[in-house]
């Protein structure tokens, strides 16, 4: 494979299709992009997609370790893989359900923004590929506890969602 074409997927990669290039609120295209993604996973395997979120931040991790190498910088905007590995760690948490992917989006969002205790001092002090996608991870798994504790609340109240 040539170099462009290697250049071409690592990009297509790294920014989940070109969505980490939005000229506003990159990271939350790239949350979008990526809840559209993996909803097809998420309907017929929470598991999986959880599977996959590790496997891919993996990869992200090495990959941004690469970018970040050749162009000397770190937490490019454009990158948004980290926000892809989040959300659908949040969503294997929070199931399947409109409501409960709408939980896991927002409450991702909140985290990855907000960056509260641990999220913000991985986002601070780790350097490289593993401080780019590990505040992203931890975020996500904070957003899945919380959707499944709202979700868990509801259910015991009886509210029907109607949804």
């Amino acid at each position: 494979m040539s170099n462009n074409k290697q250049d071409l997927i690592k990009h297509l990669f790294l920014s989940v299709l070109y969505s980490g290039y939005s000229p506003k609120a990159p990271g939350t295209a790239g949350t979008i992009v990526s809840v559209i993604l993996g909803l097809p996973i998420l309907y017929f395997s929470q598991e999986t997609l959880f599977l996959l979120a590790i496997f891919i931040g993996l990869l992200a991790i090495k990959h941004i370790d690469i970018y970040e190498n050749l162009t000397h910088t770190h937490d490019d905007k454009s990158i948004v893989i980290d926000e892809l590995v989040g959300v659908w760690l949040a969503m294997a948490f929070a199931g399947w359900g409109i409501f409960n992917i709408l939980c896991a989006f927002v409450f991702f969002r909140i985290f990855d923004i907000w960056k509260p205790s641990f999220v913000g001092r991985i986002d601070r002090e780790v350097k490289g590929g593993l401080g780019v996608v590990g505040d992203d991870a931890l975020a996500g798994v904070l957003a899945g506890i919380v959707s499944l504790l709202i979700l868990w609340g509801l259910r015991f109240l009886n509210v029907d969602l109607g949804i």
